[in-house]
């Protein structure tokens, strides 16, 4: 779907279109459950353990799905390790999808207007609390909302099937749901990391220097970088750079179809390796994504730029410390077009399903991001695995 067909508001009045209404007893759905399941709580840093809960009868606007899977983003990272968002105890877990398995009886379809029901398969997007007319009022910055909330990233309460880490979860009222059945589990795995990165291209796109010609660089070939170099590749573009520390990661990129490849571990200095990427260029390219989370490379990335050029700041969605650069020589003399990316919209979400099903038709393999899985009792490892830079995509299934 061409994103300038949706209509944003149609889209955002789907999910609000409960609001003024009282949840009631419960679901009159008579689907089978089990009465108890298991999810993994953060209990303490770096200690995830698995607990069992009584799972409790959904209301009206309410969706009961069991969980196949989910990916291990960065952010359970940070979370698993220091807690920045002071949530301990919590189920995370929002790069998930499962089938459902029980529905509200207020709740038709999804908030594409395709009917729901029991045993289609399911993601969701960001949730916005009935108390925000930020979001009434600029749906197309929902993602800025105050009120914002993702699954996986939810106070424990009395619910505790908060995230996707888990064998179940409750969908809440307004939560926004997709229905995702023509896809493989690995490809509904990577659709919320996959929608991160449509963000940012979409983000890059306001600046009017992305086109079928454009030197672009990729900084940073994590999950992030990676689907992110899918992305430019379903568009056309064909001039890409990948910058990483990682000849597999580099190897996957140019899969993924990456002209040029740069491992900065690979040269004795940042100078010998910028003076290479200059030659390629021409002088800089013409745009650059910044994916890693590190100051370092943040500060560093201006220097890859042509002047006139662009950037996009896609790294830091956990406060990883404050990054130099000199305004005058890497900002202003060059007339760099700066802007940053935070998480997705609703909107976004549906050109990500259609940029997946893209990926495929072009023969990109972006099914092989996800390199490892683990049981629900594994998590703690699975976390480690991926503090080690391990593979590409780690994630938790329902085995």
């Amino acid at each position: 779907m061409d994103i300038n067909q949706i209509d944003i508001q149609t889209i955002v009045s789907k999910v609000m279109e409960s609001l003024g209404e009282e949840p009631k007893a419960q679901s009159n759905n008579t689907g089978h459950t089990p009465k108890m399941a298991k999810v993994a709580v953060l209990t303490a840093k770096e200690k995830i353990e698995v607990k069992e809960f009584e799972i409790p009868e959904i209301n009206d606007n309410e969706v009961l799905v069991k969980v196949e899977g989910c990916g291990v983003c960065g952010t359970d990272v940070h979370e698993f390790k220091n807690d920045p968002f002071d949530l301990i105890p919590v189920v995370l877990g929002h790069e998930g999808t499962g089938t459902i398995v029980k529905l509200g009886k207020n709740i038709k379809n999804d908030i594409m207007g395709q009917p729901l029901k029991i045993g289609d398969k399911v993601v969701t997007s960001v949730t916005i609390t009935k108390e925000d007319t930020f979001s009434k009022m600029h749906p197309e910055k929902a993602n800025l909302s105050d009120h914002m909330d993702v699954y996986g990233l939810l106070t424990d309460d009395k619910y505790h099937f908060n995230g996707w880490f888990g064998e179940y979860i409750i969908l809440r009222e307004n939560s926004s749901i997709f229905r995702v059945n023509d896809m493989s589990l690995k490809q509904r795995l990577l659709i919320e990391p996959a929608a991160v990165t449509v963000h940012a291209v979409e983000r890059a796109k306001t600046t009017g220097l992305l086109k079928f010609n454009s030197m672009v660089l990729v900084q940073g070939c994590g999950p992030i970088g990676l689907m992110l170099l899918s992305v430019l590749r379903t568009m056309g573009i064909e001039n890409i750079l990948a910058v990483d520390g990682d000849n597999q990661r580099l190897k996957m990129a140019q899969r993924l179809g990456a002209k040029y490849t740069f491992n900065f571990k690979d040269f004795g200095k940042f100078d010998d390796m910028l003076a290479g990427i200059h030659k390629i260029s021409g002088g800089g390219v013409d745009f650059a994504f910044q994916c890693t989370g590190v100051p370092s490379a943040a500060s560093s990335i201006y220097k890859m730029i042509r002047r006139g050029g662009g950037l996009c700041e896609v790294g830091f969605f956990v406060d990883n410390g404050d990054a130099t650069i000199n305004p005058h020589f890497d900002l202003c003399q060059k007339e760099i077009t700066l802007v940053g990316s935070w998480v997705y919209t609703f909107t976004d979400y549906a050109t990500t399903l259609d940029f997946i099903r893209r990926a495929k038709g072009i023969g990109l393999p972006i099914e092989e991001l996800v390199t490892h899985d683990f049981a629900l009792e594994d998590l703690n490892e699975a976390m480690h695995v991926n503090m080690r830079l391990e593979g590409i995509k780690v994630a938790f299934v329902n085995k």
